[in-house]
């Protein structure tokens, strides 16, 4: 409670009491006054002993008026100390830390301080542990019709504790962090393991995973990029003309940033289709190419270009690798450079291959000469990750064990045969790029290593 309240509450009192006093103090007064003024002392006989007469009653309405006073006085008190009694109780309510009561004949820093001192570290310890350890008790269906009204109990001990707390402010309040601390260590649930991660793929765990999601196959020649008739026409007569191949001159051109759909005119195709020839493109076409733009990367890149345009023909490359589907089935099936074993024919000639499985192998063919298919969709697992379909069984991956006459197994060192061919797959244009190329070499891009992909190379889209 505050202390003007209280200074207040005890000036109110001590007038109240001191009217009570000298009203009661000028009453009797006035009746010894007034009963000496109405009939003196009778002189007593000096041998005789006075007899005891009856008292003379008062008068009625002096005796009306004093009671009448006294009793104001006491409801005047009484509704005084009831006024006092609800502003403390509202006070205490609303959480006020001041005390009212005196901690003892000593003060707070005498024995009783002391000892309220060490009640109040005493409690402090004690209250999480308790708050801890208590169990919710399950309410009850009176308790939830109707909540109890709070009770507000004011003792001595309350007093004193939260006056020991107020003199040792930082030891209370060490001690309570320090007992919280204990607490919560003590008490913590164990926390749950979380799982190890599934790896992403059982072919590909590392960022170029690939979900395969089974749809109809795109073409990946587009309208855009495919060549108008007649500029094909002009690209094979003015190569013939040359004596130089067609798909070396269109390399070029391709590799140079040209796409469109007729990347040169009538005399662009003449003036480059004899530089290459006088370079010598009939014999050597990346010398050739080194010659046009003397960069090595733009020479690998011509390179790999044309092997890519005479596997797949003129006619996919005007009219799209989905319209010779058929054709380049029937290719696959009886080019004798391509290995294939006996359930991997099979899918080819029930049309379950996807178009751009089969460039590739033709791809291969015409850059390595000799191409071992180990797996297409026959004898695969169904699944290349827990509930993710390989997309071997889409069609749309191939499995090569050997190239050139050498195997996959063994052959994967930097400069070797695995990795001219994964070198030669990053080189493919626009959709024909593959979506995966593992092998144990990673040279960027869709290409990356798997230790379980010792013996062969795989190649998804």
């Amino acid at each position: 409670m505050p202390r003007s309240l209280t200074r207040r509450l005890l000036r109110h009192l001590f007038l109240v009491s001191l009217a009570s006093c000298m009203l009661a103090v000028f009453s009797r007064g006035w009746d010894e006054w007034d009963r000496a003024k109405a009939e003196p002392e009778p002189q007593p006989e000096p041998q005789q002993v006075p007899a005891a007469e009856p008292a003379r009653k008062r008068s009625h309405g002096r005796r009306l008026a004093t009671t009448l006073s006294f009793s104001v006085l006491f409801f005047a008190g009484l509704a005084l100390s009831a006024g006092a009694g609800n502003t403390v109780r509202a006070l205490l309510e609303d959480g006020s830390t001041d005390a009212t009561a005196t901690v003892g004949a000593t003060g707070p820093t005498g024995a009783a301080g002391a000892k309220a001192a060490a009640q109040a570290t005493a409690q402090a310890q004690a209250a999480p542990a308790a708050h801890t350890l208590a169990k919710p008790e399950t309410p009850t269906a009176s308790a939830t019709a109707k909540p109890a009204a709070p009770r507000v109990v004011v003792s001595a001990t309350s007093t004193a504790t939260a006056r020991a707390i107020r003199q040792a402010p930082s030891a209370a309040k060490r001690t309570v962090a320090s007992a919280a601390k204990h607490s919560s260590r003590t008490h913590k649930a164990p926390a749950k393991k979380s799982a190890p991660l599934q790896p992403l793929d059982a072919e590909a765990s590392l960022p170029g995973a690939t979900v395969w999601i089974h749809g109809p196959a795109v073409d990946p020649t587009p309208e855009a990029a495919r060549l108008r008739i007649q500029f094909a026409r002009e690209l094979a007569s003015y190569s013939r003309q040359a004596g130089v191949d067609w798909a070396l001159v269109l390399a070029v051109l391709r590799a140079d940033g040209r796409d469109g759909r007729s990347p040169a005119t009538r005399s662009q195709l003449r003036s480059l289709s004899l530089r290459l020839a006088k370079y010598g493109g009939r014999v050597n076409g990346w010398a050739a190419a080194l010659s046009v733009s003397s960069q090595p990367t733009f020479a690998d890149r011509v390179v790999a270009l044309r092997h890519y345009y005479r596997a797949v023909g003129m006619a996919s490359l005007v009219h799209g690798l989905l319209s010779q589907k058929r054709d380049l089935e029937d290719r696959v099936l009886h080019d004798s450079r391509l290995l294939i074993y006996p359930g991997g024919r099979s899918d080819v000639a029930a049309h379950k291959v996807d178009v751009r499985v089969l460039a590739v192998m033709l791809y291969l063919a015409d850059t390595f000469h000799q191409v071992t298919v180990s797996c297409l969709i026959s004898g695969h697992k169904l699944y290349a990750r827990p509930g993710v379909v390989s997309a071997h069984i889409y069609g749309r991956a191939v499995d090569v064990a050997a190239l050139g006459g050498v195997s996959i197994y063994g052959h994967q060192q930097p400069g070797g045969v695995t990795e001219q061919a994964v070198r030669a797959m990053l080189f493919l244009p626009g959709g024909m790029l593959p979506a995966q190329v593992i092998s144990l070499l990673g040279l960027g891009g869709p290409s990356f290593p798997l230790a379980n992909h010792y013996d062969h190379i795989h190649v998804g889209f």
